[in-house]
């Protein structure tokens, strides 16, 4: 009996901390070192080949950047501080009279104010049909497809290209429309469409309205199709006609949009060459010609000065970074302004 009570008695309560020194939690362990910290901190952190893989990803853009963009930029600016002919190569600093001879061209108030009045009918009439189209072929379900491939097709030419088309149909000798014009009875004679400073200008607005067109439709498209169905339903719920959601939802929603279509529009505007050279080579006496061209005129025809062609470059090249940071500016959303 005794014997039974001394064996069912329960075992001492252990000592305060001992339950806690079993094997499976050990307090006996070495405390860890500066050196086994830092190299957790390297394992949680990206790898080196990772940092590698990326640069090498990047390095092609950024080779491409600095010898296409930068160092070209930097030989201009050396150019344009220097008396550089054609033939002759660098002679020299000739830093203010550069800029002053560019400056004091005879073409030179005639090539920016007709290269400024090119730029806001360009745009002008690229952004509106642009958009037209866009929400033309937006609405449109039975012809969808057919209106804008016919739209798109155009784009897929190149510039020269087009401006060689539209050169041999301009053309009253070998072109068609002049002779369909006669045989109409519509004029008399035959038409000289590049004949005139008017009829140049328009002439060559056209052919960049005929290539473009389908350019901005496509980019005015996308963001047409990013603003909600929601959106529209709520606005034709509360009344609103199709002008009023046009004005008071499309247009402000659509924002992004025209500010990309509008720095295209007039960065490639002011820089126009390719169309007025293969069409026109600035005539009719000389009244087509664009700040490109005459940049061309001055390095490579009449002059051959390549610092004086330069220093135009940089004058081109300022103003178009304060004409895209106005732009940029004026196209904000006013809460973000």
């Amino acid at each position: 009996m005794s014997v039974q009570s001394a064996s069912s008695t329960p075992p001492s309560p252990a000592p305060h901390g001992a339950a806690a020194r079993g094997p499976a939690a050990s307090d006996d362990r070495p405390p860890r070192t500066a050196r086994a910290v830092g190299a957790d901190r390297r394992r949680r952190r990206p790898g080196r080949s990772q940092a590698a893989r990326g640069w090498a990803y990047a390095a092609p853009t950024a080779a491409f950047v600095l010898v296409l963009f930068v160092l070209p930029v930097l030989l201009v600016g050396q150019m344009s501080a220097s008396d550089w002919p054609l033939l002759a190569g660098n002679r020299g600093v000739n830093f203010p009279d550069n800029f002053r001879d560019a400056v004091e061209n005879r073409f030179f108030w005639d090539s920016v104010v007709f290269t400024v009045k090119y730029t806001v009918i360009a745009t002008v009439l690229l952004i509106a049909l642009g958009l037209g189209f866009a929400l033309l072929v937006q609405e449109s379900s039975r012809w969808k497809s057919f209106l804008r491939t016919s739209i798109l097709v155009p784009s897929a030419l190149g510039l020269a290209s087009a401006s060689l088309l539209f050169y041999a149909l301009y053309s009253p000798q070998v072109g068609p429309i002049s002779p369909l014009l006669e045989r109409l009875g519509i004029v008399d004679e035959p038409i000289s469409f590049l004949g005139s400073p008017d009829g140049a200008l328009w002439s060559t607005v056209f052919l960049i309205v005929w290539r473009f067109a389908g350019f901005y439709m496509l980019l005015l498209m996308v963001g047409l199709q990013g603003i909600p169905h929601e959106v529209y339903e709520a606005a034709r719920m509360d009344g609103a006609s199709r002008w009023q959601t046009f004005g008071r939802v499309t247009l402000p929603l659509l924002r992004p949009s025209l500010a990309l279509c509008t720095i295209l529009c007039v960065t490639g505007s002011l820089l126009a060459f390719d169309q007025f050279y293969i069409l026109t080579k600035g005539g009719p006496d000389n009244s087509t010609i664009t700040v490109v061209q005459l940049i061309y005129n001055v390095a490579f025809q009449g002059q051959n000065d390549l610092g004086v062609a330069a220093a135009l470059s940089i004058i081109v090249l300022a103003a178009l970074v304060v004409i895209n940071i106005a732009q940029v500016r004026g196209m904000r959303a006013p809460e973000e302004k």
